[in-house]
Protein backbone atom coordinates (compact mmCIF):
# COMPACT_ATOMS: atom_id res chain seq x y z
CA UNK A 1 0.00 0.00 0.00
CA UNK A 2 1.49 3.89 -0.21
CA UNK A 3 2.59 6.18 1.55
CA UNK A 4 2.92 9.56 0.99
CA UNK A 5 1.85 12.81 2.05
CA UNK A 6 -0.33 15.48 0.06
CA UNK A 7 -3.62 15.78 -1.47
CA UNK A 8 -6.02 13.20 -1.42
CA UNK A 9 -7.66 13.75 -4.83
CA UNK A 10 -6.37 11.00 -7.40
CA UNK A 11 -6.26 13.41 -10.09
CA UNK A 12 -3.23 15.50 -8.55
CA UNK A 13 -1.11 12.28 -9.47
CA UNK A 14 -2.07 11.55 -12.62
CA UNK A 15 0.45 12.09 -15.24
CA UNK A 16 0.98 10.32 -19.02
CA UNK A 17 3.06 7.48 -19.02
CA UNK A 18 5.32 9.16 -21.99
CA UNK A 19 5.80 5.92 -23.94
CA UNK A 20 7.75 7.50 -26.57
CA UNK A 21 10.59 9.13 -23.80
CA UNK A 22 11.60 5.41 -22.85
CA UNK A 23 14.91 5.26 -24.11
CA UNK A 24 16.65 1.73 -25.70
CA UNK A 25 18.51 1.21 -22.61
CA UNK A 26 15.20 2.05 -20.52
CA UNK A 27 13.75 -1.36 -22.65
CA UNK A 28 16.66 -3.75 -22.25
CA UNK A 29 16.38 -3.38 -18.88
CA UNK A 30 12.96 -4.32 -18.91
CA UNK A 31 13.57 -6.97 -20.96
CA UNK A 32 16.21 -8.28 -18.41
CA UNK A 33 13.90 -8.25 -15.63
CA UNK A 34 11.25 -10.04 -17.74
CA UNK A 35 13.02 -12.76 -19.24
CA UNK A 36 14.66 -13.85 -15.59
CA UNK A 37 11.60 -13.08 -13.50
CA UNK A 38 9.24 -15.01 -16.43
CA UNK A 39 11.67 -18.21 -16.00
CA UNK A 40 11.71 -18.01 -12.26
CA UNK A 41 8.21 -18.65 -11.62
CA UNK A 42 7.72 -21.23 -13.73
CA UNK A 43 6.10 -24.07 -11.60
CA UNK A 44 6.01 -21.29 -8.53
CA UNK A 45 3.10 -18.70 -9.35
CA UNK A 46 -0.25 -19.80 -10.21
CA UNK A 47 -0.91 -20.05 -13.69
CA UNK A 48 -3.79 -17.29 -14.10
CA UNK A 49 -0.91 -14.79 -13.48
CA UNK A 50 0.92 -16.40 -16.26
CA UNK A 51 -1.74 -16.14 -18.91
CA UNK A 52 -2.15 -13.16 -17.49
CA UNK A 53 0.88 -11.78 -18.91
CA UNK A 54 -0.20 -13.24 -22.34
CA UNK A 55 -3.29 -11.96 -22.46
CA UNK A 56 -2.51 -8.48 -21.93
CA UNK A 57 1.05 -8.36 -23.95
CA UNK A 58 3.12 -7.93 -20.96
CA UNK A 59 6.43 -9.40 -22.20
CA UNK A 60 9.89 -9.27 -23.00
CA UNK A 61 10.16 -7.58 -25.85
CA UNK A 62 10.00 -4.08 -23.92
CA UNK A 63 8.22 -1.64 -21.45
CA UNK A 64 4.50 -2.24 -21.86
CA UNK A 65 2.11 0.87 -24.20
CA UNK A 66 -0.27 1.53 -21.28
CA UNK A 67 -2.45 2.53 -24.16
CA UNK A 68 -2.59 -0.99 -25.57
CA UNK A 69 -2.50 -2.69 -22.73
CA UNK A 70 -5.36 -1.08 -21.59
CA UNK A 71 -7.92 -1.75 -24.25
CA UNK A 72 -7.48 -5.75 -22.73
CA UNK A 73 -7.74 -4.77 -19.32
CA UNK A 74 -10.80 -2.45 -19.40
CA UNK A 75 -12.65 -5.39 -22.00
CA UNK A 76 -11.74 -8.05 -19.71
CA UNK A 77 -12.42 -6.94 -16.34
CA UNK A 78 -13.31 -3.21 -16.78
CA UNK A 79 -10.07 -2.01 -14.94
CA UNK A 80 -7.26 0.67 -16.41
CA UNK A 81 -4.15 1.04 -15.69
CA UNK A 82 -2.77 4.80 -14.77
CA UNK A 83 0.04 6.21 -14.29
CA UNK A 84 1.57 8.25 -10.99
CA UNK A 85 4.71 9.49 -10.48
CA UNK A 86 5.78 7.31 -7.27
CA UNK A 87 3.77 6.43 -4.21
CA UNK A 88 0.84 8.66 -3.65
CA UNK A 89 -1.03 9.18 -0.44
CA UNK A 90 -3.42 6.63 1.19
CA UNK A 91 -6.95 7.99 0.20
CA UNK A 92 -5.68 8.77 -3.62
CA UNK A 93 -5.04 5.18 -3.70
CA UNK A 94 -7.79 4.01 -2.50
CA UNK A 95 -10.22 6.07 -4.86
CA UNK A 96 -8.36 4.87 -7.34
CA UNK A 97 -8.78 1.63 -6.96
CA UNK A 98 -12.58 1.76 -5.71
CA UNK A 99 -13.10 3.30 -9.52
CA UNK A 100 -11.08 0.27 -11.37
CA UNK A 101 -8.08 2.38 -11.61
CA UNK A 102 -4.33 0.89 -10.83
CA UNK A 103 -2.01 3.37 -10.40
CA UNK A 104 1.72 2.73 -11.38
CA UNK A 105 4.29 4.19 -11.44
CA UNK A 106 5.51 5.10 -15.21
CA UNK A 107 9.24 5.10 -14.38
CA UNK A 108 12.17 1.90 -14.25
CA UNK A 109 14.98 1.18 -12.16
CA UNK A 110 18.46 1.33 -13.41
CA UNK A 111 20.85 -1.16 -14.70
CA UNK A 112 22.81 -1.01 -11.48
CA UNK A 113 19.24 -1.69 -9.48
CA UNK A 114 18.41 -5.01 -11.46
CA UNK A 115 18.27 -6.63 -8.29
CA UNK A 116 16.86 -4.13 -5.87
CA UNK A 117 15.21 -0.87 -5.41
CA UNK A 118 13.38 0.89 -2.26
CA UNK A 119 10.51 2.58 -4.53
CA UNK A 120 7.92 0.25 -6.63
CA UNK A 121 9.05 1.50 -10.28
CA UNK A 122 7.22 -0.05 -13.67
CA UNK A 123 8.16 -3.55 -13.54
CA UNK A 124 6.70 -4.40 -9.61
CA UNK A 125 3.94 -2.25 -10.97
CA UNK A 126 3.13 -3.82 -14.24
CA UNK A 127 4.31 -6.93 -14.29
CA UNK A 128 3.75 -7.94 -10.29
CA UNK A 129 0.51 -6.66 -10.11
CA UNK A 130 -1.65 -6.42 -13.14
CA UNK A 131 -1.66 -9.77 -14.65
CA UNK A 132 -4.09 -10.84 -11.77
CA UNK A 133 -6.76 -8.21 -12.56
CA UNK A 134 -7.44 -9.99 -15.77
CA UNK A 135 -9.05 -12.16 -12.96
CA UNK A 136 -12.46 -10.93 -12.54
CA UNK A 137 -12.38 -12.48 -8.72
CA UNK A 138 -9.43 -10.44 -8.18
CA UNK A 139 -10.36 -7.34 -9.62
CA UNK A 140 -13.41 -7.26 -7.59
CA UNK A 141 -11.34 -7.80 -4.46
CA UNK A 142 -8.96 -4.39 -5.60
CA UNK A 143 -12.10 -2.22 -5.92
CA UNK A 144 -13.73 -3.75 -2.58
CA UNK A 145 -10.12 -3.14 -0.98
CA UNK A 146 -10.24 0.41 -2.37
CA UNK A 147 -13.83 1.02 -0.96
CA UNK A 148 -12.54 -0.23 2.52
CA UNK A 149 -9.57 1.94 2.52
CA UNK A 150 -11.53 4.87 2.32
CA UNK A 151 -14.23 3.67 5.65
CA UNK A 152 -10.77 2.24 7.28
CA UNK A 153 -9.81 5.91 6.95
CA UNK A 154 -12.98 6.80 8.60
CA UNK A 155 -12.70 4.55 11.46
CA UNK A 156 -9.17 4.90 12.16
CA UNK A 157 -8.10 1.38 11.09
CA UNK A 158 -5.82 2.11 8.07
CA UNK A 159 -3.08 0.02 9.35
CA UNK A 160 -5.56 -3.09 9.61
CA UNK A 161 -6.05 -2.37 5.90
CA UNK A 162 -2.58 -1.93 5.34
CA UNK A 163 -1.75 -5.47 7.09
CA UNK A 164 -4.16 -6.89 4.55
CA UNK A 165 -2.73 -5.57 1.62
CA UNK A 166 0.98 -6.62 2.60
CA UNK A 167 -0.30 -10.06 2.80
CA UNK A 168 -1.93 -11.07 0.14
CA UNK A 169 -1.73 -8.79 -2.59
CA UNK A 170 1.74 -7.59 -2.30
CA UNK A 171 3.07 -11.03 -0.53
CA UNK A 172 0.43 -13.34 -0.69
CA UNK A 173 0.69 -17.06 -1.34
CA UNK A 174 -2.64 -20.06 -2.52
CA UNK A 175 -3.21 -23.35 -2.14
CA UNK A 176 -4.05 -24.98 -5.52
CA UNK A 177 -3.90 -28.99 -6.28
CA UNK A 178 -0.29 -28.75 -7.50
CA UNK A 179 1.02 -27.37 -4.32
CA UNK A 180 1.21 -23.79 -2.44
CA UNK A 181 1.67 -21.01 -5.30
CA UNK A 182 2.93 -17.03 -5.44
CA UNK A 183 -0.47 -15.14 -5.77
CA UNK A 184 1.56 -11.63 -4.23
CA UNK A 185 3.39 -9.24 -6.99
CA UNK A 186 5.69 -7.95 -4.25
CA UNK A 187 7.19 -11.59 -4.19
CA UNK A 188 6.08 -12.20 -8.42
CA UNK A 189 8.36 -9.38 -9.01
CA UNK A 190 11.85 -10.46 -6.79
CA UNK A 191 13.54 -13.51 -8.14
CA UNK A 192 15.19 -13.94 -4.32
CA UNK A 193 11.44 -13.83 -2.64
CA UNK A 194 10.21 -16.16 -5.63
CA UNK A 195 12.63 -18.83 -4.11
CA UNK A 196 12.58 -17.61 -0.58
CA UNK A 197 8.94 -17.62 0.18
CA UNK A 198 8.34 -21.29 -1.44
CA UNK A 199 11.38 -23.08 -0.93
CA UNK A 200 12.84 -21.74 2.67
CA UNK A 201 12.54 -23.43 5.88
CA UNK A 202 12.77 -20.19 7.75
CA UNK A 203 9.47 -18.67 7.20
CA UNK A 204 6.15 -19.65 8.93
CA UNK A 205 3.71 -20.47 6.59
CA UNK A 206 -0.17 -19.94 8.06
CA UNK A 207 -3.01 -20.74 6.75
CA UNK A 208 -5.02 -16.90 5.72
CA UNK A 209 -7.33 -15.76 8.49
CA UNK A 210 -8.74 -12.11 8.35
CA UNK A 211 -8.19 -11.50 11.43
CA UNK A 212 -4.96 -13.14 12.68
CA UNK A 213 -3.68 -11.40 9.21
CA UNK A 214 -4.89 -7.43 10.66
CA UNK A 215 -3.16 -7.80 13.51
CA UNK A 216 0.15 -8.99 12.07
CA UNK A 217 3.13 -6.31 11.84
CA UNK A 218 4.91 -7.20 8.83
CA UNK A 219 9.05 -6.57 7.25
CA UNK A 220 9.42 -3.78 4.72
CA UNK A 221 12.88 -4.12 4.70
CA UNK A 222 13.84 -8.05 3.88
CA UNK A 223 12.10 -11.04 2.97
CA UNK A 224 9.07 -11.92 5.10
CA UNK A 225 9.23 -13.76 8.40
CA UNK A 226 5.68 -15.24 7.95
CA UNK A 227 3.58 -16.09 5.09
CA UNK A 228 -0.66 -16.00 5.01
CA UNK A 229 -1.67 -18.65 2.43
CA UNK A 230 -5.38 -18.68 0.79
CA UNK A 231 -7.18 -21.57 0.60
CA UNK A 232 -7.26 -21.24 -3.01
CA UNK A 233 -6.50 -19.08 -6.38
CA UNK A 234 -10.19 -17.66 -5.81
CA UNK A 235 -10.22 -17.75 -2.23
CA UNK A 236 -9.61 -13.92 -2.17
CA UNK A 237 -11.13 -12.55 1.41
CA UNK A 238 -15.31 -11.01 1.46
CA UNK A 239 -14.39 -7.07 2.57
CA UNK A 240 -18.19 -6.78 3.76
CA UNK A 241 -18.09 -3.07 5.75
CA UNK A 242 -21.01 -5.25 7.88
CA UNK A 243 -18.35 -7.36 8.78
CA UNK A 244 -14.98 -5.49 8.79
CA UNK A 245 -16.42 -2.12 10.94
CA UNK A 246 -17.18 -4.58 14.23
CA UNK A 247 -14.24 -6.77 13.57
CA UNK A 248 -11.84 -3.47 13.89
CA UNK A 249 -13.40 -2.37 16.84
CA UNK A 250 -12.52 -6.08 17.90
CA UNK A 251 -8.71 -5.93 17.02
CA UNK A 252 -8.42 -2.54 19.42
CA UNK A 253 -8.31 -4.15 21.85
CA UNK A 254 -5.85 -6.52 21.34
CA UNK A 255 -2.17 -6.35 20.87
CA UNK A 256 -0.20 -6.82 17.50
CA UNK A 257 1.18 -9.78 16.44
CA UNK A 258 4.92 -9.79 15.46
CA UNK A 259 6.13 -10.93 12.18
CA UNK A 260 7.34 -14.22 13.09
CA UNK A 261 5.46 -15.38 15.86
CA UNK A 262 2.80 -18.10 15.63
CA UNK A 263 -0.70 -18.37 17.54
CA UNK A 264 -2.15 -21.37 19.16
CA UNK A 265 -5.15 -21.34 16.87
CA UNK A 266 -3.37 -20.87 13.45
CA UNK A 267 -3.33 -23.47 10.92
CA UNK A 268 0.50 -24.09 9.88
CA UNK A 269 1.06 -25.15 6.92
CA UNK A 270 5.21 -25.38 7.52
CA UNK A 271 6.47 -24.25 10.98
CA UNK A 272 9.39 -22.42 9.95
CA UNK A 273 12.74 -22.21 11.50
CA UNK A 274 13.79 -18.68 11.90
CA UNK A 275 17.44 -19.46 10.47
CA UNK A 276 17.36 -16.50 7.97
CA UNK A 277 16.58 -14.13 10.29
CA UNK A 278 18.24 -15.25 12.98
CA UNK A 279 21.83 -15.36 10.85
CA UNK A 280 20.81 -11.60 9.69
CA UNK A 281 20.39 -10.75 13.26
CA UNK A 282 23.61 -12.16 14.08
CA UNK A 283 25.77 -10.46 11.39
CA UNK A 284 24.30 -6.99 12.09
CA UNK A 285 24.89 -7.53 15.83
Amino acid sequence: MNSATGSDDPRDYLVEQGFENYTNADHATWRILAKRQREILKGRIADQFLEGLDRLGIGEAGIPDFRVMNQRLEAATGWEVVAVPGLIPDLAFFRLLADRKFPAGFWIRKPEQIDYIEEPDIFHDVFGHVPLIMQPIYADYLEAYGKAGLVAAEHGALKRLARLYWYTVEFGLAQTPEGLRIVGAGIASSPSETVFSLESPSPNRVGFDLARVMRTLYRIDDFQETYFVLDGIEAWPSLDLDRLIPLWKELEAKEDIKPGDLQPDDRIISRGDGTYHRAKSKSAA
